[in-house]
């Protein structure tokens, strides 16, 4: 009887997505987890290992005896920054702060490791963008020193980990995080295996010292943070810093809080002396005139939790070009142009032959339906060269029914007008509690939100010598779903009025 071989099967080779980290046994094109493509990698045969149980660290004790106080909250320093944390740095938290170049997030980590620094808590900032003496130099821009700083320029991992083990701060930060490499690995800092490797040594490092840890990311050109994937799942919390260079304004988002929500923004302002937190940002957003003009209407916009008044302006002119001009700035074309079509359609205000730009005040980018209402408006005063009462907020969704819709926060939104000054609001139907001393006028559609505007200037005054004109047919129902008095010293007009 012929005696039975063993045979042993070759170890097959393994892949492994470059952006996220997935497994897969044969190589694909796209990886299924992220849908990225030209990411799969051959990097060998995955071994069979089987791990034996091992001593354990601390034994596991019932939830209700763990001293949640050792993982209680710090503050930065930096109120706004401590608003979308959810009250402050927690201990051996890993913060990723993402943004575009020359956004200001240098500025910002600068002078948060110079107000958070302390005898009791000391503050490491290692850069490998720029050398230590420029770091200086914008710290005395700003006003960030600190005897209990330390400043450190390296663009080696094993040297960011000596640092740490000599200094022993209670705060790390790396700006940024792409320009680390390890001297383990081969490749190029930035890649996905280097930014993979050091950020999972920082994170060990940081857990074990329970030192909390801000580390900078860049982004792609599309906006998003550029390293892997699984770089976002490793940290603790996300943070996107926005801002549009040529304004003032800087708004931190939360993407991702382990400690807090992600509902909340923070807000700054970037100037020559440094970044100053704005704890009532919506002056930046409104333009301050002597008396109202055509074109302009004031909505309140919700950024997270927030209540931002903002100013929505249109301008319209005769087109000289057979394919009329639509512009926008600080707003979303495809939602311009359906308000315009609603408010042709069902407001009775022709645009055919009009070229037409809106914008918003000091760089504020207004996204969410609740500012159509205030859109809608602001092109009726433009085209009728009716000036809205600068005491008045719109609010509401325009609909392509013409239906004027709820949105959330509607109280919220209501009350932060009123604490501005503002005395008058149009609102779709049920608001809900209003603030005391300010008149809400409902409307249920765009003919009802138009019928509201003030009495508009006559184009060209009559000859004298012109007999006057009869007066109008009394009409045979006239709106009431507003109050006269919600427009004080001014008479409502009729949608085909306006035409």
């Amino acid at each position: 009887m012929a005696a039975r071989t063993k045979t042993t099967a070759k170890p097959r080779p393994a892949y492994r997505c470059t952006e996220c980290g997935n497994q897969l046994p044969k190589w694909v094109g796209r990886c299924p987890e992220c849908n990225a493509w030209g990411t799969v990698e051959e990097y060998g045969a995955v071994p069979i290992r089987t791990t034996a149980a091992g001593p354990v660290s601390a034994p596991a004790r019932p939830i209700a005896q763990v001293d949640g106080q050792v993982a209680a909250a710090r503050s930065t320093g930096v109120p706004e920054l401590d608003r979308v944390l959810g009250g402050g740095l927690v201990p051996g938290a890993v913060v990723l702060l993402a943004g575009e170049p020359g956004v200001g997030k240098s500025t910002l980590l600068l002078d948060v490791a110079a107000k958070a620094a302390s005898a009791q808590h000391r503050t490491l900032y290692v850069t490998g963008e720029e050398s230590a003496s420029q770091v200086r130099l914008r710290a005395d821009r700003i006003n960030a020193l600190s005897d209990h700083l330390y400043l450190a320029a390296e663009s080696d991992l094993g040297a960011v980990l000596g640092h740490i083990e000599a200094v022993g701060p209670g705060l790390l930060i790396l700006d940024s995080v792409q320009t680390i490499a390890s001297a383990e690995l081969d490749g190029a800092p930035g890649g996905p295996a280097q930014v993979r490797e050091v950020a999972g040594a920082l994170i060990r490092a940081s857990k074990d010292r329970g030192m909390a840890t801000l580390l900078v990311g860049h982004v792609t050109k599309d906006g998003q943070i550029a390293g892997p994937r699984l770089l976002e799942h490793l940290v603790d919390v996300v943070l996107s810093f926005e801002g549009d260079r040529h304004a003032r304004l800087r708004i931190i988002r939360g993407v991702k809080n382990r400690y807090g929500a992600t509902d909340e923004v923070g807000c700054f302002e970037l100037h020559d002396e440094g970044i100053e937190g704005l704890a009532d940002p919506s002056g930046l957003f409104l333009t301050r005139r002597d008396k109202p003009v055509p074109g302009t209407c004031l909505t309140v916009t919700l950024e997270g939790k927030r209540p931002l008044v903002a100013e929505v302006q249109a301008l319209m002119v005769d087109s000289q070009i057979p394919s009329p001009r639509r512009t926008t700035s600080g707003l979303e074309s495809p939602r311009i142009a359906m308000i315009l079509a609603v408010v042709e359609r069902h407001g009775g205000v022709k645009l055919g032959k009009q070229d037409i730009y809106t914008a918003t005040v000091g760089g504020v980018k207004l996204s969410e339906p609740s500012a159509d209402l205030a859109v809608a408006l602001a092109v009726a005063s433009s085209s009728s060269d009716t000036p809205l009462p600068s005491n008045l907020v719109a609010i509401g969704e325009v609909g392509l029914a013409g239906e004027v819709r709820r949105v959330t926060g509607v109280q919220r939104r209501l009350a932060e007008a009123h604490r501005l000054g503002f005395t008058h609001a149009l609102v779709p139907p049920d608001p809900g509690k209003v603030p005391p001393g300010m008149k809400v006028v409902e409307v249920a559609d765009i003919g009802e939100a138009l019928r509201a505007i003030p009495g508009r200037r006559r184009a060209a005054a009559k000859p004298k010598n012109e007999a006057p004109s009869a007066p109008p047919a009394p009409r045979a129902h006239r709106p009431t779903a507003y109050p006269e008095e919600v427009m004080e010293g001014w008479e409502p007009l009729d949608s085909d009025e306006l035409r």
